[in-house]
């Protein structure tokens, strides 16, 4: 079975951003490319192939194309903790909806066994603690529970896994290692891409009538993106199962998701088997104004960072992801000797006002952009996705809050 062979190769390859405890257990089906397409969706991550899915079932007959330039959930998608979240990171924005609702709506009508679990989340802060808190933590001042909110948690291996092979049932054709290079602006629009096909290089002009470029932190350029938004690694840790006097003794009996409402930030989820997983960082570091942040003084060399450049093993990233080991073993003296048994980073694009962008390219009205979340994508980009197959199909309009 080499197809088989080679899937486990490229899973198990050690990738510079480490690996997270998700597994996509999709490979799509070989295919030549074809020379048009109604649809072109760039980026295989949640947002592309929840549109896909979508489009295939919404116009069944219509040509779906989605090109991912490495393999599917290798951007932020496969390397999120899974904290599922309400709204955005800008709050509640006129016309969204409930993005929780929508989420496990959509996840139903798909059929995808995502693992969810939405027993609300915990905000933790430093003041103005609730009365009784379970959570007493060691991190810059005694952080513990400030207030409960919508959310919960889902497996994102399991989610893309779903995604993907509801897109493909739905008769969409999905193409891994095959990188949009540039876009040519006509009608239809002209995608040139670079594809790896067994370790030899092709090179392919297609046509599509709409496109949606949905590569969030990557290709900033090609979704004209550079003075909008800034690309930046972010990092987590998961530890070995822990035992159930562990849980209680650092107060998550309870199995509810947490993050800061205040710097500096942490967020953190159990994991099925009982290890806990705790995100914070970034890199590059962010350099500005309190009030500045995220996007800062919005330099041109800043917004186009190529996040490529760095590696879990060395340098900026590994001296974050010590940091953050670190800060972990100190938030309580349970958590001073557990082992920790994954390290890795993921991509993520801060925008300002932290609002997603949801509009069209300034240079063709047949390409929409959808990315940037803020760290609230793993419901978001689901949810935003299924409108964009709307958008796409002229069933909708898109928000007016871009």
């Amino acid at each position: 079975m080499p197809r088989e062979s080679h899937h486990h190769a490229a899973r198990h390859k050690t990738h510079p951003w480490g690996t997270p405890p998700w597994k996509v257990d999709f490979r799509p089906a070989p295919r030549s490319l074809p020379d048009h397409v109604d649809f072109a969706i760039v980026g295989g991550g949640f947002s592309g192939l929840s549109a896909a899915a979508w489009l295939g079932r919404l116009a069944p007959g219509r040509s779906v194309l989605v090109l991912e330039s490495a393999t599917l959930g290798d951007g932020a998608s496969g390397r999120t903790g899974g904290m599922a979240l309400a709204e955005t990171a800008a709050g509640k924005l006129p016309g969204l909806g409930d993005v929780l609702a929508g989420y496990k709506k959509i996840l139903g009508a798909l059929r995808i066994d995502a693992g969810i679990k939405l027993p609300s989340v915990w905000e933790l802060g430093r003041s103005a603690p609730a009365k009784h808190s379970p959570i007493a933590w060691n991190d810059s001042g005694e952080l513990k529970v400030v207030r409960l909110v919508s959310g919960g948690t889902v497996d994102p291996g399991r989610v893309l896994t779903g995604l993907a092979r509801a897109a493909e049932n739905a008769g969409a054709q999905i193409v891994e290692h095959a990188q949009v290079r540039a876009l040519d602006f006509s009608n239809p629009t002209g995608l040139h891409i670079r594809r790896n096909l067994r370790g030899r290089i092709h090179h392919k002009e297609i046509r599509a009538d709409q496109v949606l470029l949905a590569t969030n932190a990557s290709s900033l350029r090609l979704s004209g993106l550079q003075s909008a938004a800034v690309p930046r690694l972010t990092f987590a840790l998961a530890t070995a199962p822990l035992s159930s006097a562990q849980l209680k003794a650092i107060g998550l009996c309870s199995r509810r998701p947490f993050y800061t409402i205040d710097l500096p930030y942490l967020w953190g989820r159990l994991l099925e088997s009982n290890g806990v997983i705790f995100g914070a960082g970034l890199v590059p570091a962010y350099v500005g104004r309190p009030s500045g942040f995220p996007i800062g003084a919005r330099s041109s060399k800043n917004g186009a960072h190529d996040l490529h450049r760095y590696d879990v093993r060395y340098g900026q990233a590994a001296d974050r992801l010590r940091w953050l080991e670190n800060r972990v073993r100190n938030l309580h003296p349970a958590l001073a000797s557990v082992r920790i048994t994954h390290r890795w980073g993921g991509p993520i694009l801060l925008t300002e006002k932290l609002r997603p962008i949801f509009r069209r390219h300034p240079r063709s009205k047949q390409v929409i952009v959808l990315a940037g979340y803020n760290g609230h994508g793993v419901a978001l980009s689901v949810y935003l996705g299924k409108w964009a197959a709307e958008a796409l199909l002229a069933r909708r309009l898109l928000p007016s809050w871009h």
